[in-house]
């Protein structure tokens, strides 16, 4: 299950964020706004920008993947300014995460992850993922959805949703 998670839905969740990004910036050119500007769009002043969102949702990606596996994440510096430099990220997040097998995941469940800012305490492999590392990549991608939304571009569910595994 965590395999599933992490590879396949992690991934269909940055793909169709990356897929968003693109539709917007056709928009934007057609409306000849400067997707410049929305990047450092925020949905309310004490909130991160788009960039930062998209920057969160990557890194709460491949940390999820890294610590559930008990390896390292790849690195990435925080530098991304332009469109092409978050496709670049998420492409190389995406591509960090297909790289794991169903065996890479075989001790997740009762690990402890811990972080810093814990103080100490700890969540298990499976409380972790359940409870952390799935709401906050769903509040980032939605969080940077609404910011565009919010700037008057035609996107919704189905952008979010991207391709449904509809059978029949």
């Amino acid at each position: 299950m965590y395999h599933k998670i992490v590879t396949e839905q992690f991934t269909k969740s940055l793909t169709n964020l990356l897929q968003i990004l693109e539709k917007t910036s056709k928009l934007a050119e057609a409306k000849k706004v400067e997707f410049s500007v929305l990047l450092n769009s925020r949905l309310i002043a004490d909130q991160f920008s788009l960039v930062r969102q998209v920057q969160i949702a990557c890194d709460t990606a491949k940390l999820a993947a890294a610590r559930l596996a008990g390896k390292d994440a790849p690195v990435h510096e925080d530098k991304e300014v332009t469109l092409a430099d978050l496709k670049l990220r998420i492409e190389s997040v995406i591509g960090y995460l297909k790289s794991f097998q169903p065996s890479d995941f075989e001790s997740s469940q009762t690990i402890k992850i811990t972080q810093p800012r814990w103080e100490g305490k700890y969540l298990t492999g499976e409380e972790y993922l359940l409870h952390h590392a799935i709401p906050n990549l769903y509040f980032h991608i939605t969080t940077a959805y609404a910011i565009l939304r919010s700037n008057g571009f035609e996107i919704g569910k189905k952008d979010y949703l991207g391709e449904l595994p509809f059978k029949g």
